[in-house]
């Protein structure tokens, strides 16, 4: 046994002197296998956590390009009902005021019979001119329809009746009440009597 121990010391001696472990496997080769396979098991980690935040970033992009086209949709959308809505805020009291006028151009037509009423007569007419500058301030137009070919989209006809010439057939021989624009967009058809 003593001789065991001795050699078991001498091996230790020599073995600290060329810096070696006794008994023992070079540290070395398991250290730097237990590193590969740590590095290794890492770099497969490090990959799978990329792709996933790879994928995660085309998905947000992709959900940022479709909400950002979405907004710019709406806000096109709105702006243009906007629009419409501040061309046609007034239609319903313009529309109102339409049969108005009417009466007024029955009233001067009246007056033309009738003697002895010029001041009352330059009183309506100053009143009709004020409305009817009213009216154009507010975009609502007059639509010509006297003597102009009978056009379904924009006329109303009431009846037909023979043309009193060649030349009037297919168009507006007479108006029974005025047509009205209001920017563009008819708020009110012409009635209309057609040649045939």
């Amino acid at each position: 046994m003593e001789k065991n121990k001795k050699h078991k010391e001498e091996q230790t001696k020599a073995a600290q002197k060329e810096n070696k472990p006794v008994d023992q496997e070079p540290e070395g080769k398991t250290e730097a296998a237990h590193e590969t396979k740590e590095s290794e098991a890492f770099e497969v980690v490090k990959k799978s956590i990329e792709d996933e935040m790879t994928e995660k970033m085309a998905e947000m992009q992709d959900k940022y390009l479709r909400l950002s086209a979405e907004f710019d949709n709406y806000r096109r959308r709105t702006l243009k009902e906007k629009m419409e809505i501040t061309k046609t805020a007034g239609e319903s009291i313009l529309i109102s005021i339409l049969p108005v006028i009417d009466d007024f151009e029955r009233a001067l037509k009246s007056m033309d019979k009738v003697e002895n009423c010029d001041s009352i007569k330059e009183g309506v007419v100053l009143i009709y001119n004020k409305l009817n500058d009213f009216l154009k301030q507010n975009g609502v137009k007059e639509i010509e329809a006297l003597n102009k070919e009978f056009d379904g989209d924009h006329h109303e006809a009431v009846t037909k009746i023979p043309a009193p010439e060649e030349s009037a057939r297919g168009k507006v021989v007479d108006v029974i009440q005025k047509g009205y624009s209001l920017n563009e967009k008819i708020i009110r058809f012409p009635k209309v009597v057609v040649g045939e």
